[in-house]
Protein backbone atom coordinates (compact mmCIF):
# COMPACT_ATOMS: atom_id res chain seq x y z
CA UNK A 1 0.00 0.00 0.00
CA UNK A 2 1.36 3.63 -1.38
CA UNK A 3 1.66 6.08 1.49
CA UNK A 4 -0.88 8.40 -0.53
CA UNK A 5 -3.53 5.53 -0.12
CA UNK A 6 -2.77 5.19 3.52
CA UNK A 7 -2.91 9.03 4.05
CA UNK A 8 -6.52 8.54 2.50
CA UNK A 9 -7.46 5.72 4.21
CA UNK A 10 -6.41 7.58 7.40
CA UNK A 11 -8.16 10.90 6.39
CA UNK A 12 -11.37 8.90 5.91
CA UNK A 13 -11.22 6.61 8.79
CA UNK A 14 -10.73 9.89 11.21
CA UNK A 15 -13.76 11.67 9.66
CA UNK A 16 -15.68 8.53 11.08
CA UNK A 17 -14.19 8.85 14.60
CA UNK A 18 -11.65 6.12 14.94
CA UNK A 19 -8.97 7.40 17.37
CA UNK A 20 -5.96 8.17 14.92
CA UNK A 21 -2.35 8.24 16.07
CA UNK A 22 -0.35 9.70 12.83
CA UNK A 23 -1.45 9.46 9.08
CA UNK A 24 -2.20 5.98 7.94
CA UNK A 25 -2.56 4.45 11.12
CA UNK A 26 -5.92 3.46 12.67
CA UNK A 27 -6.44 3.01 16.39
CA UNK A 28 -9.74 0.86 17.55
CA UNK A 29 -10.44 0.63 21.23
CA UNK A 30 -12.43 -2.83 21.49
CA UNK A 31 -14.78 -3.62 24.34
CA UNK A 32 -15.38 -7.18 25.07
CA UNK A 33 -18.72 -9.26 26.57
CA UNK A 34 -15.93 -12.31 27.95
CA UNK A 35 -12.99 -11.80 30.45
CA UNK A 36 -9.51 -12.74 28.72
CA UNK A 37 -9.22 -14.62 32.04
CA UNK A 38 -11.76 -17.40 30.41
CA UNK A 39 -10.13 -20.20 28.15
CA UNK A 40 -11.23 -20.20 24.97
CA UNK A 41 -14.04 -17.63 24.97
CA UNK A 42 -12.30 -14.79 27.18
CA UNK A 43 -8.98 -15.35 25.69
CA UNK A 44 -9.59 -15.04 21.90
CA UNK A 45 -10.33 -11.11 22.57
CA UNK A 46 -7.18 -9.89 23.07
CA UNK A 47 -5.54 -12.35 20.58
CA UNK A 48 -7.48 -11.30 17.66
CA UNK A 49 -6.63 -7.54 18.90
CA UNK A 50 -3.13 -8.60 18.85
CA UNK A 51 -3.32 -11.10 15.61
CA UNK A 52 -4.83 -7.60 13.58
CA UNK A 53 -2.06 -5.36 14.88
CA UNK A 54 0.37 -7.54 14.62
CA UNK A 55 -0.58 -8.59 10.57
CA UNK A 56 -1.15 -5.02 10.07
CA UNK A 57 2.55 -4.38 11.01
CA UNK A 58 1.11 -1.04 12.55
CA UNK A 59 -1.24 0.41 10.10
CA UNK A 60 -4.47 -1.05 12.23
CA UNK A 61 -3.95 -0.76 16.33
CA UNK A 62 -6.63 -2.72 18.21
CA UNK A 63 -6.73 -2.42 21.94
CA UNK A 64 -8.42 -4.95 24.00
CA UNK A 65 -10.32 -3.74 27.43
CA UNK A 66 -12.05 -6.16 29.93
CA UNK A 67 -16.06 -6.32 30.43
CA UNK A 68 -16.82 -3.38 32.48
CA UNK A 69 -13.52 -0.99 32.06
CA UNK A 70 -15.23 1.22 29.25
CA UNK A 71 -18.94 -0.98 28.57
CA UNK A 72 -20.64 -3.41 30.67
CA UNK A 73 -20.88 -7.08 28.72
CA UNK A 74 -24.13 -6.96 27.88
CA UNK A 75 -24.22 -3.31 26.67
CA UNK A 76 -21.76 -3.45 24.15
CA UNK A 77 -23.85 -3.17 21.10
CA UNK A 78 -25.36 0.41 21.76
CA UNK A 79 -21.80 1.47 22.92
CA UNK A 80 -20.61 0.23 19.54
CA UNK A 81 -23.09 1.48 17.81
CA UNK A 82 -23.01 4.78 19.37
CA UNK A 83 -19.28 5.00 18.65
CA UNK A 84 -18.45 4.89 22.16
CA UNK A 85 -15.79 2.40 21.21
CA UNK A 86 -14.90 1.27 17.90
CA UNK A 87 -15.49 -2.48 18.43
CA UNK A 88 -16.46 -4.92 20.65
CA UNK A 89 -15.72 -9.47 21.22
CA UNK A 90 -19.25 -10.69 22.01
CA UNK A 91 -21.84 -12.44 20.32
CA UNK A 92 -24.82 -12.34 18.51
CA UNK A 93 -27.11 -14.46 21.70
CA UNK A 94 -26.38 -11.41 23.62
CA UNK A 95 -28.27 -8.95 21.97
CA UNK A 96 -31.48 -10.28 22.38
CA UNK A 97 -32.97 -7.10 23.99
CA UNK A 98 -32.84 -5.95 20.47
CA UNK A 99 -34.72 -8.99 18.72
CA UNK A 100 -35.10 -12.36 19.91
CA UNK A 101 -33.94 -12.78 16.38
CA UNK A 102 -30.30 -12.52 17.20
CA UNK A 103 -30.30 -15.73 19.41
CA UNK A 104 -30.65 -17.88 16.26
CA UNK A 105 -27.07 -16.77 15.23
CA UNK A 106 -25.29 -17.19 18.38
CA UNK A 107 -26.89 -21.10 19.58
CA UNK A 108 -30.24 -22.93 18.30
CA UNK A 109 -31.73 -26.07 20.93
CA UNK A 110 -31.27 -29.44 18.85
CA UNK A 111 -29.69 -27.31 16.25
CA UNK A 112 -26.43 -27.39 14.00
CA UNK A 113 -23.49 -28.13 15.37
CA UNK A 114 -20.16 -26.58 14.07
CA UNK A 115 -19.98 -28.08 10.77
CA UNK A 116 -23.52 -27.29 9.71
CA UNK A 117 -23.28 -23.87 11.43
CA UNK A 118 -20.61 -22.81 9.95
CA UNK A 119 -22.08 -23.74 6.10
CA UNK A 120 -24.85 -21.94 6.81
CA UNK A 121 -22.92 -18.37 8.25
CA UNK A 122 -20.66 -18.67 5.76
CA UNK A 123 -22.03 -20.02 2.68
CA UNK A 124 -25.73 -20.15 3.36
CA UNK A 125 -26.59 -16.46 3.98
CA UNK A 126 -26.55 -16.47 7.93
CA UNK A 127 -24.03 -13.59 7.87
CA UNK A 128 -25.06 -11.69 5.16
CA UNK A 129 -28.95 -11.83 7.06
CA UNK A 130 -27.48 -11.39 9.92
CA UNK A 131 -25.96 -7.72 9.22
CA UNK A 132 -27.62 -6.88 6.56
CA UNK A 133 -31.22 -7.50 8.41
CA UNK A 134 -30.32 -7.05 12.05
CA UNK A 135 -26.82 -5.60 13.05
CA UNK A 136 -27.29 -2.86 10.17
CA UNK A 137 -30.38 -1.65 12.75
CA UNK A 138 -28.17 -0.23 15.42
CA UNK A 139 -25.02 0.97 12.45
CA UNK A 140 -23.07 -2.04 13.17
CA UNK A 141 -21.21 -4.83 11.64
CA UNK A 142 -20.73 -8.58 12.66
CA UNK A 143 -18.12 -10.68 10.94
CA UNK A 144 -18.69 -14.14 12.76
CA UNK A 145 -15.28 -14.88 14.66
CA UNK A 146 -15.24 -17.71 16.76
CA UNK A 147 -17.17 -20.75 18.06
CA UNK A 148 -17.12 -23.37 20.83
CA UNK A 149 -18.20 -26.95 21.11
CA UNK A 150 -21.31 -28.22 23.09
CA UNK A 151 -21.22 -26.68 26.39
CA UNK A 152 -23.03 -28.35 29.76
CA UNK A 153 -26.73 -28.19 30.25
CA UNK A 154 -26.26 -27.19 33.53
CA UNK A 155 -25.27 -27.21 37.05
CA UNK A 156 -26.69 -28.43 39.56
CA UNK A 157 -27.19 -28.76 43.64
CA UNK A 158 -29.41 -31.49 43.43
CA UNK A 159 -29.46 -34.45 41.26
CA UNK A 160 -32.26 -34.27 38.21
CA UNK A 161 -33.89 -37.91 37.97
CA UNK A 162 -37.26 -36.31 36.82
CA UNK A 163 -37.95 -33.31 34.91
CA UNK A 164 -40.61 -32.14 37.37
CA UNK A 165 -37.22 -31.41 40.38
CA UNK A 166 -36.54 -28.57 37.61
CA UNK A 167 -39.90 -26.39 38.64
CA UNK A 168 -39.90 -23.57 40.75
CA UNK A 169 -35.82 -23.53 40.24
CA UNK A 170 -33.78 -19.88 39.52
CA UNK A 171 -31.38 -20.45 37.14
CA UNK A 172 -29.05 -19.11 34.71
CA UNK A 173 -30.02 -19.62 31.59
CA UNK A 174 -28.46 -18.52 28.05
CA UNK A 175 -30.26 -18.05 24.64
CA UNK A 176 -33.17 -19.68 23.12
CA UNK A 177 -32.97 -22.29 25.50
CA UNK A 178 -33.98 -20.56 28.49
CA UNK A 179 -37.26 -20.13 26.87
CA UNK A 180 -37.44 -24.16 26.99
CA UNK A 181 -36.74 -24.00 30.60
CA UNK A 182 -39.17 -21.93 31.40
CA UNK A 183 -41.71 -24.33 29.92
CA UNK A 184 -40.96 -26.65 32.12
CA UNK A 185 -41.20 -24.38 35.58
CA UNK A 186 -37.72 -22.95 35.37
CA UNK A 187 -37.05 -18.91 36.66
CA UNK A 188 -34.43 -18.14 34.30
CA UNK A 189 -32.44 -15.02 34.15
CA UNK A 190 -29.51 -14.30 32.39
CA UNK A 191 -26.13 -13.07 34.26
CA UNK A 192 -22.64 -12.27 32.51
CA UNK A 193 -19.86 -15.08 33.47
CA UNK A 194 -17.98 -13.30 36.14
CA UNK A 195 -21.54 -12.57 38.03
CA UNK A 196 -22.91 -16.49 38.23
CA UNK A 197 -20.47 -17.30 41.01
CA UNK A 198 -21.60 -14.73 42.98
CA UNK A 199 -24.85 -15.47 42.18
CA UNK A 200 -24.93 -19.19 43.18
CA UNK A 201 -22.89 -18.23 46.47
CA UNK A 202 -25.49 -15.85 47.80
CA UNK A 203 -28.36 -18.07 46.80
CA UNK A 204 -29.88 -15.48 44.53
CA UNK A 205 -30.30 -18.49 41.65
CA UNK A 206 -30.03 -21.86 42.12
CA UNK A 207 -28.27 -23.17 39.34
CA UNK A 208 -26.78 -22.35 36.33
CA UNK A 209 -25.56 -22.90 32.80
CA UNK A 210 -23.12 -21.09 31.50
CA UNK A 211 -20.05 -22.57 28.91
CA UNK A 212 -18.01 -25.86 28.18
CA UNK A 213 -16.40 -27.87 31.12
CA UNK A 214 -13.08 -26.23 30.58
CA UNK A 215 -14.62 -22.36 31.03
CA UNK A 216 -16.67 -23.92 33.71
CA UNK A 217 -13.91 -25.72 35.54
CA UNK A 218 -11.95 -22.06 35.77
CA UNK A 219 -15.08 -20.38 36.67
CA UNK A 220 -15.68 -22.43 39.98
CA UNK A 221 -18.80 -23.69 39.78
CA UNK A 222 -18.20 -27.27 40.90
CA UNK A 223 -17.38 -25.51 44.19
CA UNK A 224 -21.16 -24.63 44.88
CA UNK A 225 -22.68 -27.70 42.89
CA UNK A 226 -21.72 -31.08 42.08
CA UNK A 227 -24.07 -32.54 39.20
CA UNK A 228 -23.38 -31.29 35.91
CA UNK A 229 -25.57 -32.45 32.94
CA UNK A 230 -25.11 -33.33 29.68
CA UNK A 231 -25.49 -33.54 26.47
CA UNK A 232 -25.85 -30.07 26.09
CA UNK A 233 -29.16 -29.90 24.04
CA UNK A 234 -29.53 -26.18 23.84
CA UNK A 235 -26.11 -25.17 22.53
CA UNK A 236 -24.30 -27.85 20.33
CA UNK A 237 -22.03 -25.35 18.64
CA UNK A 238 -22.25 -21.46 19.80
CA UNK A 239 -21.28 -18.21 17.28
CA UNK A 240 -19.13 -15.53 19.06
CA UNK A 241 -18.90 -12.05 16.89
CA UNK A 242 -16.53 -9.56 16.56
CA UNK A 243 -18.93 -6.37 16.08
CA UNK A 244 -17.52 -3.15 14.68
CA UNK A 245 -19.07 0.27 14.31
CA UNK A 246 -20.79 0.60 11.25
CA UNK A 247 -19.10 4.07 9.82
CA UNK A 248 -15.65 2.72 11.45
CA UNK A 249 -16.18 -0.39 9.22
CA UNK A 250 -17.24 1.51 5.80
CA UNK A 251 -14.08 3.44 6.06
CA UNK A 252 -11.31 1.28 6.09
CA UNK A 253 -9.85 0.16 3.41
CA UNK A 254 -10.15 -3.34 1.43
CA UNK A 255 -7.08 -4.69 2.99
CA UNK A 256 -8.09 -3.57 6.66
CA UNK A 257 -11.42 -5.45 5.95
CA UNK A 258 -9.79 -8.22 4.43
CA UNK A 259 -7.46 -8.57 7.15
CA UNK A 260 -9.91 -9.07 9.91
CA UNK A 261 -12.06 -11.09 8.18
CA UNK A 262 -9.28 -13.43 7.86
CA UNK A 263 -8.70 -13.09 11.37
CA UNK A 264 -12.04 -13.82 12.26
CA UNK A 265 -11.68 -17.02 10.09
CA UNK A 266 -8.42 -18.64 11.34
CA UNK A 267 -9.49 -17.68 14.80
CA UNK A 268 -13.20 -19.63 14.44
CA UNK A 269 -10.80 -22.74 13.27
CA UNK A 270 -8.40 -22.07 16.24
CA UNK A 271 -11.49 -22.03 18.52
CA UNK A 272 -12.83 -24.91 17.27
CA UNK A 273 -9.55 -27.26 17.52
CA UNK A 274 -9.01 -26.43 20.60
CA UNK A 275 -12.33 -26.51 22.34
CA UNK A 276 -12.13 -29.98 21.27
CA UNK A 277 -8.74 -30.49 22.24
CA UNK A 278 -9.14 -29.08 25.95
CA UNK A 279 -12.49 -30.48 27.11
CA UNK A 280 -11.79 -33.98 27.47
CA UNK A 281 -9.51 -33.58 30.24
CA UNK A 282 -11.26 -30.68 32.16
CA UNK A 283 -13.93 -33.25 32.24
CA UNK A 284 -12.18 -35.89 33.53
CA UNK A 285 -10.49 -33.54 36.20
CA UNK A 286 -13.72 -32.48 37.49
CA UNK A 287 -14.66 -35.88 38.01
CA UNK A 288 -11.44 -37.43 39.36
CA UNK A 289 -10.10 -34.21 41.07
CA UNK A 290 -13.07 -32.16 41.74
CA UNK A 291 -15.79 -34.42 42.98
CA UNK A 292 -18.61 -33.81 40.09
CA UNK A 293 -20.53 -35.75 39.46
CA UNK A 294 -21.90 -35.84 35.79
CA UNK A 295 -25.37 -37.06 34.45
CA UNK A 296 -26.93 -37.41 31.34
CA UNK A 297 -30.31 -36.15 30.48
CA UNK A 298 -32.84 -39.91 29.55
CA UNK A 299 -33.57 -39.95 25.64
CA UNK A 300 -37.49 -39.48 27.04
CA UNK A 301 -36.48 -36.38 28.84
CA UNK A 302 -34.01 -35.22 25.81
CA UNK A 303 -37.15 -35.60 23.90
CA UNK A 304 -39.57 -33.60 26.20
CA UNK A 305 -37.04 -30.92 26.06
CA UNK A 306 -37.26 -30.98 22.40
CA UNK A 307 -41.05 -31.43 22.20
CA UNK A 308 -41.14 -27.65 23.96
CA UNK A 309 -38.33 -26.24 21.61
CA UNK A 310 -40.96 -26.90 18.79
CA UNK A 311 -43.35 -24.97 21.07
CA UNK A 312 -40.95 -22.07 21.45
CA UNK A 313 -40.44 -21.77 18.15
CA UNK A 314 -43.70 -21.12 16.77
CA UNK A 315 -44.19 -18.52 19.32
CA UNK A 316 -40.69 -16.62 18.66
CA UNK A 317 -42.33 -16.74 14.49
CA UNK A 318 -45.08 -14.92 15.78
CA UNK A 319 -43.27 -12.39 18.16
CA UNK A 320 -40.69 -11.40 15.49
CA UNK A 321 -40.88 -11.18 12.07
CA UNK A 322 -37.00 -11.16 11.66
CA UNK A 323 -37.07 -14.60 13.66
CA UNK A 324 -39.19 -15.80 11.57
CA UNK A 325 -37.36 -14.91 8.40
CA UNK A 326 -34.32 -16.15 9.44
CA UNK A 327 -35.73 -19.49 10.23
CA UNK A 328 -37.07 -19.95 7.01
CA UNK A 329 -33.56 -19.42 6.07
CA UNK A 330 -31.97 -21.82 8.76
CA UNK A 331 -34.64 -24.91 8.09
CA UNK A 332 -34.46 -24.49 3.82
CA UNK A 333 -30.25 -24.65 4.68
CA UNK A 334 -30.88 -27.69 6.85
CA UNK A 335 -33.18 -29.77 5.31
CA UNK A 336 -30.33 -29.46 2.06
CA UNK A 337 -27.89 -30.03 4.02
CA UNK A 338 -29.56 -33.32 5.57
CA UNK A 339 -29.25 -35.05 2.30
CA UNK A 340 -25.51 -34.85 3.02
CA UNK A 341 -24.95 -35.52 6.56
CA UNK A 342 -27.29 -38.65 6.44
CA UNK A 343 -25.60 -40.16 3.35
CA UNK A 344 -21.92 -38.96 4.36
CA UNK A 345 -21.83 -38.94 8.02
CA UNK A 346 -21.53 -41.78 10.47
CA UNK A 347 -24.57 -42.18 12.73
Amino acid sequence: MTVKSLLASASAVLALSVVQADAGQVRMKMAASFPSSQPLLGEAGPKIAETITAISQGSMEVRFYEPGALVPAFEVLDAVGNGVVDAAWSMPGYQTSKDIAFALFSAVPFGPGSGEYAAWMFYGGGQDFLNEKLYAKYNVHSEICGISPPETAGWFRKEITELEDLEGLRMRFFGLGARVMQKLGVDTQLLPGGDIYPALERGTIDATEYSMPVVDEGAGFYQLTKFNYFPGWHQQATLHDLIINLDVWKGLTDAQRTLIQTVCRANFTDMLAKGEAVNGEALKRLQDERGVKVRKYSDEQLKAFEEKWTAVVEELKGESQMFAEAWVSLEAFRSGYASWKDNAYLK
